[in-house]
């Protein structure tokens, strides 16, 4: 399963068996309770042990540098790599690529923020409700 944003294509391979959600059930996250139908959430599908890889367009150039926020009971972070673009310029720009492994089953929240050094504040935000569910299920 891959997803993307920017001109990264967003795409998903559905897994075997049927998965369905209840986005009606509000989900606790931390202290707060957050609502699954967030207006910034993109929904993504996962199974235990099957690793979800998330990609992200990225400027190096203007400092720009993807930060995940997730909890690490829930997803481990098994690869972060960044794949340059190809092109004639001296412009260092690329696809992101996170993968992670889904260890309970569940909706978790995964959260990324582009960073720039020089800058207090967050330049863009992605939020993903990772449903995941057990193998076979």
């Amino acid at each position: 399963m891959t997803c993307g944003f920017g001109t990264v294509k967003f795409s998903s391979v559905p897994r075997a068996g049927n998965f369905r959600v209840n986005f009606k059930e509000p989900l606790i996250y931390g202290d707060s309770l957050m609502d699954t139908q967030e207006s910034d959430c993109k929904p993504l599908y996962a199974t235990v042990g099957v690793p979800l890889t998330v990609n992200l367009w990225e400027d190096r150039t203007r400092g720009e540098q993807w930060v995940a926020s997730y909890d690490p009971s829930q997803l481990v972070l098994t690869a972060d790599e960044f794949l340059r673009t190809t092109s004639n310029n001296a412009v260092d720009s690329g696809k992101r690529q996170f993968e992670f492994e889904p260890l309970q089953p569940g909706t978790h929240r995964l959260e990324f923020q582009k960073r720039m050094a020089w800058k207090f504040t967050t330049e863009a935000r992605r939020v993903f409700l990772v449903h995941v569910r057990e193998p076979g299920s």
